[in-house]
């Protein structure tokens, strides 16, 4: 058995209609999305980067910086590549998501499905919460969205 956590955060970009906002590759229904220069899909960001922490093959970064200079932008491809490296079988997924918008409870049904697929395990396996954190940090104040995952292989 092998565990590793994975973050990831970014900044809600107010004034950027045109731009979808995505969270565990589900496209909320949302007049603003998050800064990045790809879809900024924290969720998946977060998992790439648990995905990382046992493979020891960091994608976020200039693998997935690269991916995104030649025009791939969906961050379900960065995942993808960090599950190339995987040879461990997905046993749980936890992820934690702190933000005060958008609500999330209602889509956590379609993301956990979305992830699923993706990761090719049982929707049992992944449990997703959500918390505003009480207004503490940025995130919690509606600034950004930050993402903590855990993951257990075997």
């Amino acid at each position: 058995m092998k565990v590793a956590i994975g973050q990831d955060s970014h900044r809600i970009d107010y004034e950027n209609k045109e731009k979808k906002f995505i969270l565990g590759g589900i496209e909320f229904e949302e007049d603003y999305s998050l800064n990045g220069n790809s879809d900024a899909d924290v969720v998946l960001h977060a998992i790439t980067n648990a995905i990382s922490g046992i493979t020891c093959k960091n994608i976020l970064g200039k693998v997935s910086d690269d991916m995104c200079k030649s025009g791939i932008k969906d961050s379900e491809e960065y995942l993808k590549e960090a599950l190339r490296y995987l040879n461990e079988k997905i046993v749980h997924l936890s992820i934690s998501i702190e933000c005060k918008v958008p609500k999330i409870s209602p889509k956590i049904e379609d993301m956990r499905k979305n992830i699923a697929r993706i990761l090719n395990i049982s929707e049992n396996s992944i449990g997703i919460t959500a918390t505003t954190g009480e207004g503490l940090t940025e995130c919690g104040k509606g600034n950004g969205v930050s993402v903590i995952v855990l993951i257990t292989v075997e």
